[in-house]
């Protein structure tokens, strides 16, 4: 139903409601682009926080506000931006070294100051370019609007791409994540592996930064996938966890974004973060419950 403000109200009918969605090119490309998006995100932010690098993904999400700036600055379009500071970012991380006494300690101070410093690129990027607030939003806390098929096939081919590189070293970076040192010793360059996981989850931030803006992009990388490894240890049943949380969490903010004035990205966080909490919770009063069963 339509409203005098121009918002869309929902109503009882759910099946009524999801078929006005789909009647619309745009959102249904919005959620084509959105379910790539989710899948990608899932798996690549499960291993990363399996890795305990939370702070580089974070990192690179935060990156691809000046890129997108930069592009934007420049006359080209903003997915260029995401992805050339994104993947530049994820090289800077993938040469700290981070075995070794300090070498994590290292690492985040670098990844800290180069995050400082592109966000300082970012504000003059706006400086030059005069009535960009409305794209500034945009690229924060992110937008539905104006996906084309274009873009849809441009990121359906860039997470078949990821997700087959990451299936070809999925293995040996399983055991690098949990035993680097071990894994080393056995042959397997931990370094190597690092650097291209690092480069496909910069290629993975690049592609949920233009559906949920560089600001929230981190919900759909660390959520997901941290619920997961809370339910589970398994890495194959995680993964599949992660996934599934991941997209149902990005169709339900899609739905929920269009018949509501807010930006998509913040329905996706606080729907993914509602998640977490409740597992978290049921978790704790089910370990709870055990213990007083034992006793």
């Amino acid at each position: 139903m339509w409203l005098a403000d121009g918002t869309v109200q929902p109503t009882w009918n759910l099946v009524a409601d999801i078929r006005q969605l789909w009647s619309f090119p745009f959102m249904v490309n919005a959620f084509r682009a959105g379910t790539i998006i989710a899948v990608a995100s899932a798996v690549l932010g499960w291993f990363m926080v399996l890795r305990r690098q939370t702070f580089a993904g974070h990192t690179m999400a935060v990156i691809g506000f000046p890129g997108a700036a930069g592009a934007t600055l420049i006359g080209v379009s903003a997915a260029y931006g995401y992805f050339g500071f994104c993947v530049a970012a994820a090289l800077i991380v993938a040469a700290i070294p981070r075995m070794g006494q300090g070498g994590y300690g290292h690492e985040s101070a670098v990844t800290g100051t180069t995050q400082a410093f592109a966000l300082a690129c970012g504000f003059l990027f706006i400086a030059l370019y005069k009535g960009f607030l409305n794209g500034v939003n945009a690229l924060l806390f992110g937008t539905f609007l104006g996906i084309t098929n274009q873009q849809v096939v441009v990121l359906l081919a860039v997470t078949v791409v990821v997700l087959a590189v990451l299936a070809a070293i999925g293995r040996p970076l399983l055991f690098a994540s949990v035993d680097p040192q071990v894994a080393q010793a056995r042959g397997i360059p931990v370094r190597l592996v690092s650097a291209v996981f690092l480069v496909l989850l910069g290629a993975a931030v690049a592609e949920a930064s233009q559906i949920t803006g560089t600001l929230l992009v981190f919900a759909l990388l660390v959520m997901p996938a941290a619920t997961a490894q809370t339910l589970t240890a398994r890495p194959g049943l995680g993964l599949a966890l992660a996934v599934l949380i991941a997209v149902e969490v990005t169709w339900v903010g899609l739905g929920a974004a269009y018949f509501s004035v807010y930006p998509i990205g913040f329905f996706v966080s606080t729907l993914a973060f509602a998640v977490y909490v409740v597992t978290q919770v049921v978790r704790g009063v089910g370990a709870r419950v055990g213990r007083v069963t034992a006793s």
